[in-house]
């Protein structure tokens, strides 16, 4: 996501987000760069675009059910859909700073 937050649901639905892990890389999704955009209606209904890091993943078909029970767990909001897309594809250039010094990648 390249905007910051604007609103406290929209933080609280990201600190969510950072509690999700990859399954095969040691990094939260969110500093990974793997949710592209995070959207919220006026009746609190989320829509979530993400990706995973490459689409033969294993976990492609319940990863995005586990994000929306999470975020829906942790944050008041009336519904969570989660939409997987592959365009543009992920890359290391999405990920965070903080995730780059975590896995030990340096520019």
């Amino acid at each position: 996501m390249d905007n910051e937050p604007t609103t406290l649901l929209q933080q609280q639905i990201i600190d969510a987000l950072k509690t999700v892990f990859d399954p095969e890389i040691p990094v939260n999704i969110y500093e990974l760069g793997l949710i592209y955009d995070v959207q919220i209606d006026d009746d609190k209904n989320v829509k979530i675009e993400m990706t995973l890091t490459t689409p033969g993943c294993p976990v492609a078909a319940t990863f995005p059910q586990t994000v929306s029970e999470t975020v829906q767990g942790s944050v008041d909001v009336n519904d969570v859909e989660v939409e997987l897309v592959w365009d543009p594809p992920w890359s290391m250039d999405r990920m965070s700073e903080a995730a780059k010094l975590q896995l030990g990648i340096f520019d």
